[in-house]
Formats: C-alpha cells, structure tokens, sequence
C-alpha cells in the first residue's frame, strides 16, 4: 500500500462523540477529509447541525448528527442504534465527549465529582463496551479515547481549579490500556490522544482579559509557545484511525507542544 493511502478512511463509518464543536468538530472534520462518513453526537443538536452542513458542504462524505447526552445510558443505546440505521457498522469511535468544571479544591462539591466521572469515565466505558461488540461482530475496528496531558500531572489551582478532572483521564488513560489487550484478538485496536492547551469552546476562559496571568503562565509551559488548533487535531486522529497505525494499540499519543516534555 503506497503510503498516501494508508491513511485514507474511505468507505468507513465513524462515530465522534462531542463532535459539535470544539477538538471534537476538529476531530470529525479530519475523518471526514480522510473520506470517512460521520455520526456526531452531542447534547446540542444546534451545534451538531451546523457542524454537519459545514463538514457535508466541505467534504463529499455523509453526516448524521444525533443529540445524546454520554451520562445517560438510553442515550447511548439509541446513539449506537441510530448509527447502524444509517450506516450499517461502526468502524472507528472516537470518545471525544468531555466535561470540567472549576471550583476550589478544598470546597469542590461532591456532586459535581461525581457529574465529571460520570460523564468523562462511565460514560466512555458503556458507549465503547456496545460499540465493541458491534466491532467484533463486523470483524474488527479502531477506538480513540481523548484523554488529556493532565491525566499525568497535577495542575496548578489557578490554572487548573478542577481536581476530579486529572483523575478522569487517568482513568481512560489506564482504560485505553486495559482494552487494548483485551480487545485485540477481535482486532480492534484501543489508542487514545492526550491533548494539551488547544483553541476550542472548553478553554476560551483563558482567553479573556481577567485570566490573562493564568494565560501566559500556561504559555511558559508550552515550549511552542502557541495553542493547539484544528490542524493539530485533524493529523493525530487520522493516523490513529487509519491503517498508519495498524501496529499501534495501547497507546497514548501525547498532543501538547512539549508541555510534557518540560
């Protein structure tokens, strides 16, 4: 296979997760150039909407938007449902769906520790177990799970004021693991993106005038000293996706500028 085409996505069907906006538009934009047809998720379905007229618009592919909140179980079976209706299988998920949310560490409620966990962890287990199982059945298929640089670090509280979070991509990052092994004699293979500060909705906090201290503490960090943006994204998940990676499971590809490195 010539090289160019390892990473073509052609005839393939993907379901991202948090695709209405943000790293996950940037995500299902990149599949879509690669050829692939999409379903996007998201609780939004004005934001899904437009994602896909913008993404059909761009790219000669087929996008089904469905609203899905990735906390709620009945959502996931219809979501999964709804994606073999269209399409027929499911050849690439891509848990993109996410949440934060800031408040002192000291004070941090425990209703909200559990939201986060619920949505970032449990959430991703049961959506990948169902679509797992369609995988095996149809002979194999690629998971990405979206972690995040701070599933491997402290963060900072004036920087980062949302303890369960590090926590929660820990876990996927242990997650992305365990599946990996586990998975791989039904030739699935379990990679996951570890994302460092990139431009989307989540992080536009930062870009205000009252977090301008937080904003360039965190570029110190950075030693590119810039944001992630759509292009950054849109490579790493089509390597991942694609037969460029057809060796590669278990791991977790860091996405960061160097913020790691450091």
């Amino acid at each position: 296979m010539k090289t160019a085409d390892l990473f073509r996505l052609d005839g393939k069907v993907a379901l991202v997760t948090g695709g209405g906006r943000g790293i996950g538009k940037f995500i299902a934009t990149g599949l879509a150039e690669a050829g692939a047809n999409l379903v996007i998720a998201s609780r939004k379905m004005k934001n899904l909407e437009a994602a896909a007229a913008e993404i059909r618009q761009a790219c000669a592919v087929e996008v089904l938007p469905v609203a899905c909140d990735v906390a709620k179980e009945e959502d996931l079976d219809a979501l999964v449902k709804a994606a073999l209706g269209a399409f027929g299988r499911i050849d690439i998920l891509v848990n993109n769906a996410g949440a934060t949310w800031g408040a002192p560490t000291l004070k941090f409620p425990l209703e909200r520790w559990d939201q986060m966990f619920s949505i970032n962890v449990r959430g991703v287990w049961i959506l990948t177990q169902k679509v797992a199982g369609v995988m095996k059945a149809q002979g194999g298929g690629t998971i990405i799970n979206i972690s995040s640089i701070m599933g491997f670090r402290g963060s900072d509280e004036y920087l980062h004021p949302a303890v369960p979070y590090n926590s929660t991509k820990a876990a996927i990052n242990a997650l992305t693991m365990n599946l990996a092994v586990k998975l791989a004699p039904f030739k699935i293979r379990v990679n996951a993106i570890a994302p460092g500060f990139f431009r989307t909705d989540m992080m536009a906090y930062i870009e205000t005038p009252e977090f301008k201290e937080s904003r360039d503490k965190a570029m110190e960090l950075v030693p590119m000293r810039r944001f992630g943006d759509v292009d950054d994204m849109k490579g790493v998940v089509v390597f991942l996706a694609s037969n460029a990676s057809a060796y590669m499971t278990g791991h977790v590809l860091v996405n960061d500028g160097g913020f790691l490195a450091k």
